[in-house]
């Protein structure tokens, strides 16, 4: 018995002796950042500016490859699978914290299956509307004509499951407004249609809106962000107007396999943490509208089950199609 114990103890200690060393000389090669959507979108231009400064810290490069599918489990559950050796990692974002509801055949979920490592960016939506449709200068008077007639009015999306939906979802579930959801397959669409007077309202990234309020064409009600932006500094957050915690935003991260060495996951927080300071960096957050996620990898991992918990209680009761 007293052999037996001995020979597991040995056991542990070579593990752990093994999991330094491992941390010691990583990295000796290029690293796989994953990113599981198309090339050319939001998550590309967060996590190449990204992986190149890191890149650069570390010595080795860092190769951002785009691996698409189901909604981004597919890349998801490719790195969830790898060798959790601090070579492979996911670029993820909002949708994987819900996105076992809406593909679970993929058998995917994120707490589970990965780790947070750091936040790279944060990009908070705006409730606009057509001001020749939906007549109103604040939300106290959206809320009070949406009221006054249920069903009438309508709100668009940029598609079934995206988090403009569950920002609508959300937002009827936080006041009890009747107002009909008008999914879209992208927001571009939803957004031209806005323009051209199709739709009443809509829940789009502050940049993507700007220049159309400053031009009079739409009108910004209320940011779903912690404080005002400097891109419209007189537009008040939900929390101003009378919704407090009301909070919706895309953002990006790193992730990695469950069982990735912490020396390595701290090394990768401590570069992206000092790339988000880079003033290049930060230039680029500032044209998309976004916030540099500055903060400890545990408030990231804090944040991260916060969200995961909202958005599948809100991805429940909502007509999101199950595949």
């Amino acid at each position: 018995m007293r052999i037996f114990r001995r020979a597991v103890l040995g056991g542990f200690a070579a593990a752990g002796f093994t999991e330094q060393a491992n941390a010691a000389d990583w990295p000796s090669r290029a690293l796989d950042w994953i990113v599981p959507f198309p090339p050319g979108g939001s998550n590309d231009t967060f996590a190449r500016p990204i992986a190149a400064f890191v890149g650069q810290r570390l010595g080795e490069p860092v190769v951002v490859s785009n691996r698409g599918g189901a909604g981004g489990t597919m890349g998801a559950k490719t790195v969830a699978l790898a060798a959790a050796n601090g070579y492979s990692m996911l670029v993820g974002n909002t949708g994987l914290t819900y996105a076992s509801l809406v593909y679970p055949d993929t058998r995917f979920e994120l707490e589970r299956d990965l780790v947070p490592i750091s936040g790279f960016a944060s990009v908070p939506v705006v409730l606009v509307v057509n001001p020749d449709k939906l007549d109103v200068t604040d939300f106290a008077a959206f809320l009070a004509a949406v009221r006054k007639s249920p069903g009438k009015y309508n709100i668009g999306s940029s598609g079934l499951g995206t988090i403009p939906h569950l920002a609508i979802e959300l937002l009827k579930a936080r006041t009890g407004i009747d107002i009909a959801h008008v999914p879209y397959r992208g927001g571009g669409p939803a957004l031209q249609d806005m323009l051209n007077g199709q739709i009443d309202s809509t829940f789009q990234p502050l940049s993507t809106v700007v220049s159309y309020v400053q031009a009079g064409r739409l009108r910004a009600l209320a940011i779903a962000a912690a404080r005002r932006e400097t891109l419209m500094p007189d537009l008040p957050t939900f929390a101003e107007v009378g919704l407090p915690d009301f909070r919706v935003s895309t953002w990006y991260g790193l992730f990695a396999p469950k069982a990735t060495p912490g020396p390595i996951l701290d090394t990768l927080h401590d570069s992206i943490q000092t790339a988000l300071a880079d003033p290049n960096i930060r230039r680029i957050w500032a044209e998309q509208g976004a916030h540099a996620m500055i903060e400890s990898r545990q408030a990231f991992t804090e944040f991260v089950a916060r969200e995961t918990k909202l958005w599948n209680e809100i991805a429940r009761t909502t007509s999101i199609p199950m595949e």
